[in-house]
């Protein structure tokens, strides 16, 4: 018990820090190949944070969890909007670039929305459990593929230069590599030893791929997110939550479905489901309003969070 708390703390520690490195290494990059910090935010920051899910979903395939796999893509979707988003807005209301709320979200809520459908087909035909099967996960890859089509045509837009200085190129990119590896080891840390705290509770694998599991690997999302609107780099927070999202449904649960096989009998509630489509709704509805998700908005998506996870623990 003493030495899985320890390692817990320790693998906190090395997740903030390798955080911190990776804001500074991503946003000196966007710097140094004048592109703007958003794409940085949805390629490179995001994809880095969500390696932890990625390594989850295949493991847990591979070894039959097949709860596990949907619930770390689920519970994570839910994590990054309403806790992250959430906690960055209490820290300073996050600005949204037009291009974002038109193009980036509305792709969000599509491949999402999608992911939701392919999962429920008991709800369309009572005949038939719900199953998500490889025909599925090629649909979420193709939805990637739309996305990444996007980006390429995004990296060709330079951004004019500007007054702030960044370190070289070399030093921004071991500052990304350094700042992965501590979130990647950092986020072990945590999963393995928060997963053996709650089995000594028994708890179901439910609820440990929705709370601890879905806490665990997004812990790089969360410490990314609030560090980068701190340093008030606010496109590479909402990037980060965005591109996270995406890289989620399209490679975390599409790819490794798509190579190693599909998932039968989906035993998830259509609760859990619901709240990940409504998270994301809600960030399109607010970033569409006045282009800016305000402190008074993170506080609603902190206490649909708190209402959410009361439902999921104690029901």
């Amino acid at each position: 018990m003493i030495l899985q708390i320890i390692l817990l703390i320790f693998g906190f520690i090395i997740l903030i820090k390798g955080a911190d490195y990776f804001v500074d290494g991503g946003s000196g990059i966007a710097g140094n190949l004048k592109v703007s910090k958003m794409l940085i935010g949805l390629t490179i920051v995001a994809f880095g944070t969500s390696a932890p899910e990625f390594a989850v979903s295949v493991k847990s395939l591979l070894s039959g969890n097949t709860d596990m796999v949907l619930g770390n893509v689920i519970g994570s979707n839910i994590l990054n909007i309403l806790l992250i988003l959430g906690l960055s807005a209490l820290f300073h209301s996050l600005k949204v670039k037009e291009n974002t709320v038109k193009k980036e979200i509305p792709i969000t809520l599509m491949i999402t929305t999608a992911f939701a459908v392919l999962m429920c087909d008991n709800f369309f035909d009572k005949n038939i459990s719900s199953s998500f099967t490889r025909g599925d996960g090629l649909i979420l890859v193709l939805f990637f593929s739309v996305f990444m089509y996007y980006v390429i045509g995004m990296a060709k837009n330079k951004v004019e230069d500007d007054i702030e200085e960044y370190p070289s190129m070399r030093k921004s990119i071991l500052l990304c590599v350094c700042g992965l590896v501590g979130i990647v080891f950092g986020s072990s840390f945590v999963v393995d030893s928060a997963s053996e705290l709650a089995k000594m509770f028994g708890v179901s694998e439910r609820m440990i791929s929705l709370t601890i599991v879905a806490l665990g690997t997004s812990l790089p999302e969360i410490v990314t997110s609030v560090s980068a609107t701190r340093k008030g780099q606010y496109d590479i927070a909402i990037g980060n939550v965005v591109g996270s999202n995406i890289f989620n449904v399209g490679i975390v649960i599409g790819l490794p479905i798509l190579l190693f096989g599909g998932i039968n009998n989906i035993s998830f509630s259509y609760i859990d489901i619901v709240v990940m489509v409504i998270s994301t709704l809600f960030l399109f509805i607010y970033s569409f309003n006045d282009k800016n998700i305000s402190k008074k908005e993170g506080i609603k998506f902190l206490l649909l969070f708190v209402i959410y996870y009361s439902y999921v623990i104690f029901m």
